[in-house]
């Protein structure tokens, strides 16, 4: 009938297509109620059907069978005494079917007993508070609301905990939860077996093939004999992972009660390739556009040393470096053996470098401390001014320290970082000559997504003068992360029409990151500071504009728009928003 008074011009087709889906939608085939929370739990399980039943005995199976789901469903929550009551439609002045919840009274843990049983119930002292301790971070407390999934999470969270440390085969012997619908109570049992103390045997390592076996052994952060802890194989397997001749680490200690004395830590690896090719382009509005090529080798002379060369291509500067890494001593000490060409042009200074260098390398997980020797001959051919030729011996010491939530996406933590080095004339320098040089890096979280950084940086070279010393021992200002809305080293000592490193330099930035989504944010920022000859020199640059980031599986890029205080001119920034 529809159909003919559409065709006869009565009922505009649309209109008639969006009665009929109305129509459809309006009446539910079975209607669920219950108290919102509880509806809102049972929605999540429970899918209510959109076409109707087949007959009278699908319904009334389906609405049987449901009716055992929700009982089930709520225990888990914690209402065991729940009263639900189902109607066919031919019962009802709707016509739908309903499934009516009474969840009953939510049942409280009542009381909880934790027993331990094993080496831990020795009597020892030391054993006896991590007996109050576990028992004190139990996490499903007397009064609390007994679901199944917190206390399933507490007896996890109860035995994870034993076995951090000295028990590594402690296991849950015994659990109950004696709950009395009635009451709305839920009584607590926990009998835990803690075994023996476990202490650390022989590393047992499969999969080598090209390297020996003291590489693996001597990344090790304990001894054998050394009271078990999983933090600590923990971080050997991190060590081992970014140990670049494998692609694939596993690390385990064998959980035999018999072999507690000495407790073999199994290694399994897969070997990486050896010798890799990599080839790269990219931009930076610091340098312009990049092309580079970059050959390593993880076995250099068979010794398991890192050996890397690259040639970078980019508009502003070139480079071409080689470098060998030695393998971490059993201390995290390594040594690097290093030598580079590169050439400049940048604000009007180009210069022709030639450096090498000897270094030494302290790691932890946080920390990173250097102690170098390094040579440089620099040929600098500033516009309009005269050209020069320094050279220098240095001896460089650094310190960093980077502590983050995420090395990726970082949302609190801080980076901080000291260098000091200086060279002699009596020892192949033009120029006595001490350069310091500190910054710090803050991020602070701000509600459940945004940011706030702070970043300071402070350089002074102590000399009498700044002619005879190699650009990378005095300071320049401006581009990405430094001061936006210049030109990347375009602050700093005028030499003809070209800028020039000064022996002084300070800078500082604060922006504020807004992340609209996961992947999109929206920043705002300024950045302050100079470079000059002499503190009393220094001349305030200010910087201010926003932009747009991006988190790429590489961390979050930023594209911003900056307006040069005192230049008025505004500046487009490209570049990687966190840089380590």
């Amino acid at each position: 009938m529809i159909a003919l008074l559409i065709a006869a011009g009565i009922f505009p087709s649309i209109t008639a297509a969006l009665d009929i889906s109305q129509l459809a939608g309006a009446q539910p085939i079975v209607t669920l109620s219950a108290p919102d929370p509880v509806k809102e739990i049972l929605e999540k399980y429970i899918q209510l059907p959109t076409e109707p039943f087949a007959s009278d005995y699908d319904e009334l199976f389906f609405l049987h069978r449901t009716q055992k789901e929700i009982h089930d469903i709520l225990a888990t929550e914690g209402y065991f005494n729940p009263v639900i009551t189902v109607t066919q439609h031919t019962q009802t002045q709707t016509g739908a079917a309903g499934i009516a919840v009474q969840p009953g009274e939510l049942t409280h843990v009542g009381s909880v007993t934790i027993e331990f049983t094993g080496g831990i119930a020795n009597g020892d002292e030391e054993h006896r508070k991590r007996i109050e301790q576990s028992r004190a971070a139990w996490s499903l407390a007397v009064g609390q609301p007994f679901r199944s999934a917190d206390w399933e999470q507490a007896k996890s969270m109860l035995i994870g905990n034993l076995t951090e440390h000295a028990f590594a085969a402690a296991t849950i012997t015994g659990s109950q939860a004696k709950v009395d619908p009635g009451e709305a109570r839920a009584d607590l049992v926990v009998t835990i077996d803690s075994g023996p103390v476990f202490y650390f045997g022989s590393i047992q390592v499969i999969g080598l093939q090209r390297y020996e076996t003291p590489l693996i052994t001597r990344l090790a952060p304990f001894k054998a004999g050394d009271v078990y802890r999983r933090d600590l194989l923990h971080q050997y397997q991190i060590a081992l992972q970014k140990a670049a001749q494998f692609s694939a680490v596993t690390v385990s200690i064998v959980q035999d009660t018999a072999q507690h004395l000495a407790a073999p830590v199994q290694v399994a690896v897969t070997e990486a390739q050896a010798q890799r090719f990599a080839f790269g382009a990219g931009y930076s509005s610091n340098n312009g556009a990049r092309g580079e090529i970059n050959y390593r080798n993880y076995n250099f002379l068979d010794r398991a040393w890192n050996l890397t060369s690259l040639l970078r291509l980019e508009q502003k500067r070139q480079t071409f470096l080689a470098g060998i890494d030695t393998l971490p001593d059993q201390n995290n000490i390594n040594h690097s053996l290093s030598a580079s060409l590169q050439m400049t042009d940048i604000a009007g200074l180009k210069t022709d470098v030639q450096k090498a260098g000897l270094t030494r390398n302290y790691r932890t997980p946080e920390t990173v401390i250097q102690f170098g020797l390094n040579w440089q001959r620099e040929h600098k051919k500033p516009d309009g001014a005269n050209d020069q030729i320094n050279q220098a011996l240095v001896l460089d010491w650094r310190w960093r320290r980077l502590v983050v939530d995420d090395p990726v996406n970082v949302r609190r933590g801080d980076i901080t970082e000291v260098r000091v080095g200086g060279g002699i004339q009596q020892l192949l320098s033009d120029r006595d000559f001490i350069r310091t040089y500190a910054s710090h890096q803050s991020w602070w979280p701000v509600g459940s997504r945004d940011v706030f950084f702070l970043r300071a940086e402070v350089g002074y070279t102590l000399a009498s003068s700044r002619f005879g010393i190699p650009q990378e021992y005095l300071f320049r200002a401006g581009g990405i992360q430094s001061l936006r809305g210049y030109d990347f080293k375009s602050i700093g000592v005028h030499e003809g029409s070209a800028v020039v490193g000064g022996r002084v330099m300070a800078t500082g930035t604060a922006e504020y990151t807004h992340w609209l989504t996961q992947q999109w944010g929206a920043a705002a920022f300024a950045d302050i500071g100079s470079a000059a000859d002499r503190w009393q020199d220094m001349r305030m640059f200010l910087g201010y504009g926003a932009g747009i980031r991006w988190r790429s599986p590489a961390g979050p890029l930023a594209l911003d728009l900056a307006r040069g205080h005192e230049t008025g001119n505004l500046r487009v920034h490209f570049s990687m928003a966190v840089a380590f």
